[in-house]
């Protein structure tokens, strides 16, 4: 059996509008496209008064996620994915398709020569 990491997906309501439905399909296939396991859509209406976060982050942790994939940076507070999400998730926004990533690795050109070639 070959393993799939999970995915959840992230919205707010006043965010999608009347396109929610729609998000959340886009959410969902981007996971299926990614090869991800989808287990979850957390949705966040502000008329709740919770912290918009608060629930998103327990449950990735409850799944052991490995990703959050929202509609686009707009769901977010201020417009921008948050730094401490990304610490503990990986996250994926929909349009622009993008992943903030938990790891970065800078690209082998960008390290410094070791002479091993011959430069």
């Amino acid at each position: 059996m070959r393993y799939k990491p999970t995915a959840l997906g992230y919205l707010r309501t006043d965010v999608s509008g009347i396109g929610q439905l729609w998000d959340e399909s886009q959410i969902r296939r981007l996971a299926a496209r990614l090869g991800y396991d989808f287990a979850d859509m957390v949705v966040y209406d502000p008329v709740s008064r919770r912290p918009p976060l608060a629930r998103l982050r327990a449950q990735t942790t409850r799944l052991d996620a490995e990703a959050v994939i929202v509609p686009s940076p707009e769901h977010f507070e201020g417009g921008k994915v948050p730094e401490a999400l990304i610490q503990q998730i990986d996250v994926i926004t929909v349009h622009p398709e993008e992943t903030y990533a938990r790891w970065y690795a800078p690209p082998l050109r960008d390290l410094p020569s070791t002479g091993a070639d011959g430069a």
